[in-house]
């Protein structure tokens, strides 16, 4: 058993976004950085329709890619 902490907020998430879509995180934080768009429901409802993700999920990385 490991003493290092848990990730907390939207990383928490990570784990799981990369085994349902089968990326590394880094692909689609990259993705969000590159986009045009640059409001958070864009880049949410974006990832969801281009990219089949679900809302929990977009809006994770989304608001990890924005906040850096």
């Amino acid at each position: 058993m490991t003493d290092a902490p848990k990730p907390q907020g939207p990383a928490s998430y990570f784990p799981s976004i990369e085994k349902t879509y089968g990326q590394p995180i880094e692909h689609w934080l990259q993705l969000v950085r590159d986009s045009p768009l640059s409001k958070h429901g864009e880049l949410v409802t974006w990832l969801k329709t281009e990219h089949g993700m679900g809302h929990g999920h977009a809006s994770a990385v989304v608001a990890h890619a924005l906040k850096g």
